[in-house]
């Protein structure tokens, strides 16, 4: 099975889950469409920083060597002094600057397969620096913080994850836990945490020109160009013109076959639109030529998409062996959550979280994972905590907010970081909905007259900002109906069947509604429609979890109990 990319919102009104599934999406890698090369476009490779004083100019050279010692071709070498300069280092892996002023630089040199590196160097008057500028083979990072130790434990998880993926076999709600309707909220909840983008630090390229019509012209003007093509591929993939990136990468890959971030690149604007297989054929060359963690993480998705997730996974836990970054622990833990392989995935998380406390989107997926195993109070508190770490995200409350109509009880602190979302979110008609949701569910019943009030004035703040809110008209009509105004209940539920007419629950209250007011034919009615829609949309959900293959999972300890019966 091929599945298919498509950004979701999550500040839309979160739809049901017999809509369809949201397509698996590719683990998002902005750290690696690096910058183009302005010294291609217009000339020669070597830069200079002009001498500020009257003593002689000195320069400096020397080669880029990756972590293993061997030269490394293409990579962005930048001069920062008195001014900014930049190199790229030639097929021999060498770069040179003249003309510098004596002083002290820093020097950077940075690729995707390879890492980065930097050094301090010193420049003396007349004389020529000699550098050999190592990588580090690490790839960047979204630029948060983390303990050594934590590091550390990630590094030796990824080294022995303590579990197996066995195999695939179909949906058979293992794995899941409650309720059908908790089990649809998992399912959504964990649509929305394969979509979770890290921090971007990625920085715009002075070298290139930051706006499409430039970069076509540069194209037009100079159709033979490397820097020229790959700067207009650049800019499509990372604006999400994936076709458009795929022709002027493809251009720059027949001109320079040999630099591996842009063949890298431009596997990844095949995969993202919808032709793995040339991806997977562009990464095999580059893994024969640098086994790195970002051609495994790129891998893992190429497999996800050609519907072989076994070898997906297992590339996704070799690019975390290899680098356990963020993003690498990100991806592993979203593949084994997507194939329902909850109590794994709640592992990887939690271990990318102590390696990456700043993470917010590893605490709202760890939040995730553990509502998908019905751990509810354990989940609030994760999403609280990653709400602390990022009060200006939106996904943290969106999470809480699905967790707490869903689960059976009030959550811990959920209702207080709704509040607060509430009067940060100005408009925003999740942020009045979700709010009044976790003040009702708080309330004794019958409700009260001052807390009806203000949940009633809520969710009229939530329609006033979204019309199409059919959740917020379906709680009105409610609110009515649980005092007995069931005449008054009957146009809110039928506006939230306008509002969303998918909304099941909406034609079964107006049943009750009609057949409480003696409006026995319309209750039939209304109840007939309730019942159809709730087969269709049952049997569209079974499909399409059947569509979704579930991890086999063997632990260490029944794989060696396994391994000794064998022996004897």
């Amino acid at each position: 099975m091929q599945i298919r990319k498509a950004a979701s919102n999550v500040l839309d009104i979160p739809r049901p889950p017999w809509l369809g599934f949201a397509p698996r999406r590719g683990v998002r890698r902005g750290a690696f469409l690096l910058v183009c090369f302005a010294a291609l476009l217009l000339g020669p490779l070597s830069g200079g920083v002009v001498a500020q004083s009257n003593s002689p100019a000195g320069a400096i050279a020397g080669h880029v060597l990756d972590s293993a010692g061997k030269r490394v071709a293409g990579a962005t070498v930048l001069l920062t002094g008195v001014a900014t300069e930049r190199d790229t280092s030639d097929s021999g892996g060498a770069f040179h600057f003249s003309n510098v002023a004596p002083g002290r630089y820093e020097l950077t040199a940075n690729t995707t397969l390879a890492g980065s590196g930097s050094d301090k160097i010193d420049v003396a008057p007349g004389k020529t620096a000699i550098v050999e500028l190592r990588l580090n083979g690490k790839s960047a990072s979204n630029g948060e913080s983390h303990s050594s130790s934590g590091l550390a434990q990630a590094m030796q998880f990824a080294d022995d994850p303590h579990f197996t993926i066995a195999g695939v076999t179909d949906w058979t709600a293992a794995g899941g836990h409650g309720s059908d309707a908790s089990l649809r909220t998992s399912e959504a909840l964990t649509r929305e945490t394969l979509q979770l983008q890290p921090v971007s630090t990625q920085a715009s390229s002075a070298a290139c020109p930051q706006n499409e019509a430039a970069l076509r012209s540069g194209v037009a003007d100079r159709p033979s160009s490397f820097a020229a093509n790959r700067c207009l591929g650049t800019f499509y993939l990372q604006t999400g013109k994936y076709s458009e990136a795929v022709a002027r990468l493809q251009n720059a890959y027949r001109l320079q076959p040999t630099d591996a971030d842009n063949e890298y690149m431009l596997a990844e604007a095949y995969e993202k639109s919808g032709d793995p297989a040339r991806a997977r054929d562009h990464i095999q060359k580059l893994l024969a030529q640098r086994d790195t963690a970002d051609l495994h993480r790129l891998a893992g998705e190429v497999n996800e998409s050609l519907g072989d997730p076994i070898t997906a996974v297992n590339e996704f836990a070799e690019a975390a062996r290899k680098d356990p970054s963020e993003e690498n622990y990100f991806a592993w833990g979203s593949e084994l959550l997507y194939h329902r392989a909850v109590w794994q995935a709640r592992d990887v998380f939690e271990e990318g979280s102590k390696a990456w406390p700043k993470s917010a989107r590893m605490l709202t997926a760890l939040g995730a994972a553990l509502f998908a195993g019905a751990l509810y109070d354990e989940a609030a508190q994760r999403l609280c905590q990653a709400a602390n770490l990022d009060p200006q995200s939106t996904e943290p409350y969106l999470f809480m907010g699905r967790i707490e109509v869903a689960a059976p009880n009030p959550l811990p602190c959920v209702a207080q970081k709704l509040a607060e979302f509430h009067k940060r979110q100005p408009g925003n008609a999740l942020a009045d909905y979700y709010y009044a949701m976790a003040l009702w569910k708080q309330q004794p019943s019958p409700l009260a007259p001052a807390p009806r009030q203000q949940i009633a004035q809520l969710l009229q703040q939530a329609i006033a900002a979204d019309a199409g809110c059919g959740e917020a008209y379906l709680q009105l009509g409610n609110l009515q109906a649980q005092s007995g105004n069931y005449a008054s209940a009957i146009p809110l539920y039928s506006q939230a069947i306008h509002a969303k007419p998918q909304l099941t629950e909406s034609y079964y209250r107006l049943g009750i509604a009609y057949d409480r007011t003696g409006q026995r034919d319309k209750a039939q009615v209304a109840f007939a429609q309730h019942e159809r829609l709730e087969k269709e949309q049952a049997a569209a959900v079974e499909k399409q979890r059947r569509e979704i293959k579930q991890f086999v999972v063997v632990s260490s300890a029944e794989k060696n109990a396994s391994a000794e019966n064998r022996n004897h």
